[in-house]
């Protein structure tokens, strides 16, 4: 079955660097569209970026583009999301999802941004 498992979240002050990692298993990742999404607190699931099968297209949602970068590294199964310049608005539980941000996704790994 399915296996996503997120890691690296944490507690950055704003203007911070962190970067988030998904183990992926169950399922063949190098031929998988892969997205990351993210749960404020009190709010519904926002699709963060997501990235074909090569890595060699990415999309972002507009408040991430240029802090943001997804990436992917299909012979260790390991999905990325390099975030820079974070914001107190970024505190999010952030999700890996196969396929879609509507797809199966992983525990999540929380990320705090405050001073």
């Amino acid at each position: 079955q399915v296996q996503l498992v997120e890691s690296g979240g944490g507690l950055v002050q704003p203007g911070g660097s962190l970067r988030l990692s998904c183990a992926a298993s169950g399922f063949t990742f190098s031929s998988s569209t892969m997205t990351w999404a993210r749960q404020a607190p009190g709010k519904g699931l926002e699709w963060v970026a997501n990235i074909d099968s090569r890595g060699s297209s990415t999309s972002y949602t507009n408040s991430v583009k240029g802090r943001f970068t997804i990436s992917r590294d299909n012979a260790k199964n390991t999905l990325y999301l390099q975030m820079n310049n974070l914001k107190p608005e970024d505190t999010a539980v952030y999700y890996c999802a196969k396929g879609s941000s509507a797809g199966p996704r992983g525990q999540g790994t929380q990320v705090t941004v405050s001073s």
